[in-house]
């Protein structure tokens, strides 16, 4: 409880971190005076479910305005509810630090005034970016940021007027936005400058492995390719423009990013960090000890390498506001950062990560291990079992946990949340394999998919298992060099699902102890299945047979086409 009782407290900002700052400093000390500032005409709105508004999963907008039980947060609510002035519609236009003021404007009437603080929370939050290209003015090129993004784009939609969407940035936005739409029954094509889809949170293999699997009447992806400029007529868009042809369209999203809003603490004399965004200590504290700085304009430490990173998720920017609250009212509440945890669905596949990526690892100096393991959600014989696969990644030389992604139909939400704790209190794989985690037929598999996982790590680890990624197989298999893909699956698999290289001698493991000297013993045997768990009993039982250089194909047909074959159930 805070011992400066009656304190003013100003908040600039009211999304996110801003009111759960405010709503936690209102609880801790109910003698605090309490001002929300928001230039915008919503507060405490759920910005991460405004893709779900355009596709109308999310029937009203004030469905993300509500509380659990049904309260519309407005100015009223903030009133009666949590004893805050709320002053929507009026914008922040400086800070006077050394007289303690906020100068603003209410932007109904242009009236300006200054409004005194004790205690200052800066929760100004991110801007939807575009990079410097032509055409940027027209009508119905949109980003997707706040609530009159989203009103905009499904007027557009329910009103006939889009036939086909361009959408510019393959990241979460992008993504969920295209299952809105394609819901809507608009034909979608996403461009992304990069090599692949999610490109910080996904390794490439995985994002191989979600194209796959995305539904081919979806959406098309285009990746690799950059926007040049966008062209129109009569002042509307209707047509994109990249370095690898053109791209008709009625409506451009450009879903490129974010980027933390400064300006005003900028203006302010306040410290801007390496990132971009406000600096900020574990308390959340500002380069100003009466000024806390949360949310999507504020800096977070990243738990694993130290470092200042730019983490723009509601999520965190509620945990930024809590402690805020706290520390506001005399607490002494550390945010101690994050890992890096995020999660979607797109189009019918779900996807998560945490930690680091193994490419990200690797620039970070660690000497990795990595493996994948294809898995389903639950016991293959309790109905509705669906598949996924996780990649964890770990540090060669001890075993700590750096990372892990999963892709596919089944439930990856918890897995990537344990993982997340996991990383979060420094395990090693051997701690993820010997979690006591919650089985039943229906939940989970005997040995959870996570726990399978860090056991293949722990035998690449030891040696005991060798595999090779499809992509170094297929870079060898290019260049000619003499090898053996030994296809372990049963004939009628093999019949219904044939692998597209004639090349592959297909010995199902039930014969393969019997039909051993039907292979070479002088060229390296890749041994291949769905899963890649017979794919690795076979390479025990070929090397037990004097087969030195054989190996496993990790993660199996899964990711060896990458071409669009259903994962096996």
């Amino acid at each position: 409880m805070s011992t400066d009782s009656g304190s003013r407290i100003v908040v600039i900002g009211g999304v996110a971190c801003g009111p759960k700052a405010a709503a936690r400093a209102g609880r801790r000390d109910p003698n605090a005076k309490i001002t929300i500032i928001e230039r915008g005409p919503y507060v405490s709105y759920a910005g991460c479910g405004l893709p779900y508004f355009v596709g109308g999963t999310v029937p009203e907008l004030n469905g993300l305005m509500t509380t659990t039980y049904g309260a519309v947060r407005d100015a009223a609510y903030f009133s009666a509810v949590k004893a805050v002035d709320l002053k929507l519609r009026t914008e922040a236009l400086s800070i006077d630090r050394q007289a303690k003021t906020v100068r603003v404007r209410n932007l109904e009437d242009d009236r300006e005034e200054d409004i005194p603080y004790d205690k200052l929370v800066v929760a100004t939050g991110a801007e939807a970016w575009s990079p410097p290209i032509q055409g940027l003015d027209l009508d119905r090129v949109l980003s997707l940021h706040v609530p009159p993004d989203a009103v905009r784009m499904r007027e557009l939609v329910e009103g006939g007027e889009v036939d086909h969407a361009v959408i510019i940035g393959a990241g979460r936005t992008g993504l969920e936005t295209a299952e809105a739409l394609f819901g809507q029954a608009v034909d979608v094509t996403i461009v992304e400058l990069a090599d692949q889809m999610l490109p910080t949170t996904l390794d490439a293999d995985m994002a191989c492995l979600l194209a796959s699997l995305l539904p081919k009447d979806a959406a098309a992806i285009r990746t690799g390719e950059k926007v040049l400029r966008l062209e129109g007529a009569d002042g509307v868009v209707t047509k994109v423009v990249t370095d690898k042809g053109e791209i008709e369209c009625d409506m451009v999203l450009m879903a490129v990013g974010v980027r933390p809003n400064v300006g005003l603490a900028k203006a302010a004399g306040l410290e801007i960090g390496a990132t971009g965004a406000i600096a900020v200590d574990d308390h959340c504290r500002t380069s100003d000890p009466d000024v806390y700085a949360g949310g999507d304009c504020a800096e977070c430490l990243h738990r694993l390498t130290g470092k200042k990173v730019f983490a723009p998720l509601g999520s965190t920017a509620n945990r930024h506001g809590r402690v805020i609250g706290d520390n506001l009212t005399g607490g002494d509440e550390v945010f101690p950062g994050v890992v890096g945890t995020g999660i979607l669905k797109v189009l019918g596949i779900n996807v998560a990560g945490t930690g680091l990526t193994e490419t990200a690892a690797r620039k970070e100096g660690y000497d990795v291990i990595a493996c994948i393991a294809p898995s389903q959600d639950h016991a293959h014989y309790y109905p509705g079992a669906k598949s996924f696969v996780p990649k964890l990644v770990a540090d060669a030389k001890t075993g700590k946990l750096l990372g892990g992604q999963f892709v596919g139909r089944g439930d990856v939400a918890k897995r990537a949340d344990v993982l997340a704790t996991a990383i979060t209190f420094g395990a090693t794989l051997r701690d993820v394999a010997n979690l006591d985690l919650a089985y039943a037929p229906p939940f989970s598999t005997a040995i959870d998919a996570l726990a399978t996982a860090a056991n293949v790590a722990r035998n690449k680890q030891a040696g005991i298992a060798r595999s090779i990624s499809p992509a170094d197989l297929r870079a060898i298999m290019d260049r000619g060099e003499p090898v053996v893909v030994l296809d372990v699956r049963e004939r009628r698999e093999v019949e219904k699902h044939p692998i597209g290289n004639g090349d592959a001698i297909s010995i199902p493991l039930s014969e393969l102890r019997k039909r051993v000297t039907e292979l070479p013993v002088d060229k390296p045997v890749f041994c291949l299945c769905p899963r890649a768990v017979r794919a690795y009993e076979a390479s025990v039982i070929l090397r037990d047979a004097g087969l030195t250089q054989t190996r496993f194909v990790e993660g199996g047909m899964h990711l060896w086409s990458c071409a669009g074959d259903e994962i096996e159930g």
